[in-house]
């Protein structure tokens, strides 16, 4: 009977299994290197100038805490002086009874009405016992001031210790903050250590020509909003090529509201520390065609950054940490308002 087995199948060849996974591994290899690849310079670029926006931000965060713990620092000291001094007053008081206390007592402790019996002389009872009155009079007025002194004192202490408690935690979230922007700050750092050294000396040159583009600036001729405004930016005109700084309020490097602070105090103008609060200041101009030199500018949404107007759609201002204080177009960044002081 004839056999009905099936032929056996030939086996693939080796040599072309070994060609299959070495090219699979291959594209596996690749697919790898492709998902990993080093990011562009100007990947690299934009990411940091993120970093250095939200370093900013946290800046102004800092900014803000470190202000609110310098005029805690200040309510403690003034506090604690007068507790001092009120000290001293009741001190004072205290011993001015004691005195008193001690007259009355060298004037004898016989009841009043026995000392007129014994009197040899009547009328210079009479006078005694007036000046007695008047003691315990002085007496009682003594202790009504030394009462309201107390209190006073009571109140002031208890008023320090809360403003000491509230020191505390202010210079808590002071530490946090400042981590907060160092953080940014290192993190940006190594975004940029990734680049080798020719796209590192790039970047510099970028900034470089920015700083240089801005000594060349054509601000045209229009007239300032104000001579307040007038003379804050002469004043900042003064500051171009000066490092930016985090948490720096002048006069040799600053941060972006600190340049603006230092700006105004120069023309006789006193701003608060933090971009957010230098907004409240003045009147507000709401499009970039009504701002004058001068005028104050604003922007980001959480109006982290803050520049000063200096005509012709520029604006001086301390952009960001490695650049320097400098004219830039103020369409580079998203315009929320002007002010005008």
């Amino acid at each position: 009977m004839a056999s009905h087995r099936r032929p056996k199948q030939p086996k693939p060849h080796r040599a072309r299994v070994s060609v299959i996974t070495v090219t699979a591994a291959a594209a596996v290899t690749l697919a790898s290197q492709s998902a990993h690849a080093e990011p562009s310079k100007s990947e690299v670029k934009k990411k940091v100038d993120k970093l250095y926006e939200e370093a900013e931000a946290a800046t102004e965060k800092y900014n803000g805490a470190k202000e609110k713990q310098e005029k805690l620092q200040k309510g403690v000291s003034d506090l604690q002086d007068q507790v001092a001094r009120g000290q001293e007053d009741l001190n004072d008081l205290r011993d001015g009874l004691g005195s008193l206390a001690t007259a009355q007592y060298r004037g004898g402790g016989i009841d009043p009405s026995v000392q007129l019996f014994l009197s040899s002389d009547p009328d210079t009872y009479l006078d005694k016992a007036s000046s007695l009155d008047q003691l315990s009079g002085k007496q009682a007025e003594a202790l009504k001031k030394i009462s309201s002194k107390q209190r006073t004192l009571t109140q002031q202490r208890q008023e320090a210790a809360q403003k000491l408690k509230d020191l505390e935690k202010t210079r808590t979230e002071l530490g946090k903050k400042k981590k907060a922007v160092q953080s940014k700050l290192a993190e940006a750092q190594r975004v940029l250590n990734s680049l080798n050294a020719k796209e590192r000396a790039a970047l510099q040159q970028e900034e470089a020509r920015a700083d240089r583009s801005s000594q060349r600036a054509d601000l045209g001729n229009e007239a300032a909003g104000s001579n307040v405004g007038a003379a804050a930016l002469s004043a900042a005109k003064t500051k171009i090529g000066s490092p930016y700084v985090y948490g720096a309020t002048g006069p040799s490097s600053f941060d972006c509201s600190g340049l603006t602070q230092w700006a105004f105090n120069q023309a006789g103008r006193s701003l608060p520390r933090i971009s957010q609060d230098q907004a409240n200041v003045g009147s507000r101009i709401s499009s970039v065609g009504s701002l004058k030199p001068g005028d104050l500018v604003f922007f980001y949404n959480d109006l982290h950054h803050v520049g000063i107007y200096a005509g012709n759609g520029q604006v001086l201002h301390a952009p960001k940490p490695g650049a320097s204080v400098r004219y830039e177009a103020v369409g580079n960044m998203p315009f929320m308002w002007g002010a005008r002081v």
